[in-house]
């Protein structure tokens, strides 16, 4: 029987929403943006903050854990020895790395944007006095929102990659736990010369850029931040595709 490239998607969408840990992930994932946004704008009493990012706050744990999704789903058949069988079927392999992005991307960008909805509509009605709330027709809110949820789709597609690329679900968490959150901090300690040319082309930096309202000082504009990330995911699932297709399962 010939395997067409939308059974390839049918069959990894059979593995990824059968798994109980799918659900549970994507649930820690939603409540993670809700919750953290919601605390930080009734807790915030500062300036120079729009509602939108304190919404939002929540979005760096979140990338972790559909991060983690992502790289669960590109690795654990590794873990298992299931991955013999799926490239028996797939004999072609490239259309199994394709798929699990597609399917592992779209799932997140789906439920991390309604996600991010609910987390402006929750953070706004418990927003602190001292922030000016917006609402979705002020400019950028829309593009912001919908940014984050096409950031943290990214983000699951490239835990997918890394997962291929290492074969191992816990070295593939633990890059991309480093990119997000230990490299940054890294940078930081720097000379301030180096780091501010740096630091805006660091993954973390482009996934800001692309929710972030407005464009501060020294960092990127939302679309230049979509490119920059967008291309450390597209580098990373070419050297998985390139081990796929080069090494045995």
């Amino acid at each position: 029987m010939k395997i067409t490239p939308g059974g390839v998607v049918a069959a990894e969408w059979t593995k990824f929403s059968s798994l109980r840990s799918t659900w549970i992930t994507t649930g820690i994932s939603v409540f993670l943006l809700i919750a953290f946004g919601m605390i930080a704008s009734a807790s915030f009493s500062g300036d120079n903050m729009s509602s939108v990012g304190l919404v939002l706050s929540g979005s760096v744990l979140a990338a972790l854990a559909v991060g983690v999704l992502g790289a669960l789903l590109g690795a654990s058949e590794y873990t298992t020895g299931m991955i013999r069988a799926t490239l028996a079927a797939v004999p072609r392999r490239l259309p199994v790395l394709w798929s699990k992005s597609l399917v592992a991307g779209s799932a997140a960008f789906v439920t991390m944007t309604a996600g991010a909805f609910a987390a402006f509509a929750a953070g706004t009605a418990v927003l602190n006095d001292n922030v000016d709330a917006l609402g979705l027709d002020d400019d950028g809110v829309l593009r912001a929102l919908v940014g984050a949820g096409l950031y943290l789709g990214l983000v699951a597609v490239l835990g997918v990659a890394l997962g291929m690329l290492v074969r191992s679900s816990a070295g593939a968490i633990a890059i991309l736990a480093g990119l997000l959150l230990i490299v940054p901090g890294l940078v930081a300690l720097l000379p301030n010369s180096i780091s501010e040319a740096i630091a805006p082309y660091l993954p973390s930096s482009a996934g800001d850029a692309m929710m972030a309202l407005n464009q501060a000082d020294g960092t990127l504009a939302p679309w230049a931040g979509l490119v920059v990330f967008a291309g450390y995911v597209a580098v990373t699932l070419a050297a998985a595709a390139y081990r796929l297709k080069t090494t045995d399962a």
